[in-house]
C-alpha cells in the first residue's frame, strides 16, 4: 500500500517561505537539499509524517505562475476561531470563516490563507471527516 510523504511547491525566497509556514503553521525544517540549481527544503512538526517540499530553483527572479490546475494545501487545527484571530493578528490575511453544510449538515468549518507565493491553503476545524 502506498503512504504520502510530501508535497511540493516551488517558491522564490526560501527564508520568507520558511517564516510564514513556520509562523503559520508551527513547520520547521527537518531536511535541506542543496545543490548546484536549486535547494529543497523539507518541512514538518509532529503533528504528522506528512512534510511540505519547498523547491527553490536558483536564479530565478519572478513570481511562478499556479496556472488552473492547482488547488490548495490543507491542513487542521482544534481551534479554528482562535487560529482566524492570530492568522489576522499577524497580517496573514485569512479569508472569512466557512462553514460548509450543503444539505444542512455541516461537513467542514474552513478559511483559506495564501503564502508568500499565492500558493492556498485551507485551514479546516479538526472535527468530523477532518478530526
Amino acid at each position: 500500500m502506498a503512504r504520502l510523504v510530501h508535497s511540493m511547491i516551488r517558491v522564490l525566497d526560501e527564508a520568507r517561505s520558511v517564516a510564514f509556514y513556520r509562523r503559520a503553521f508551527g513547520l520547521e525544517v527537518a531536511d535541506r537539499l542543496d545543490f548546484d540549481a536549486f535547494t529543497l527544503v523539507y518541512l514538518a512538526n509532529s503533528e504528522a509524517d506528512f512534510e511540505l517540499e519547498l523547491t527553490v530553483n536558483k536564479g530565478r527572479a519572478e513570481p511562478y505562475d499556479l496556472g488552473d490546475g492547482y488547488g490548495h494545501l490543507a491542513v487542521t487545527v482544534a481551534d479554528l476561531d482562535a487560529e482566524h484571530a492570530r492568522f489576522t493578528e499577524v497580517g496573514f490575511e485569512p479569508r472569512r470563516i466557512v462553514e460548509f453544510a450543503p444539505a444542512g449538515t455541516r461537513i467542514a468549518r474552513f478559511f483559506f490563507v495564501s503564502d508568500p507565493d499565492g500558493y492556498q491553503i485551507e485551514v479546516l476545524e479538526r472535527s468530523g471527516r477532518f478530526a
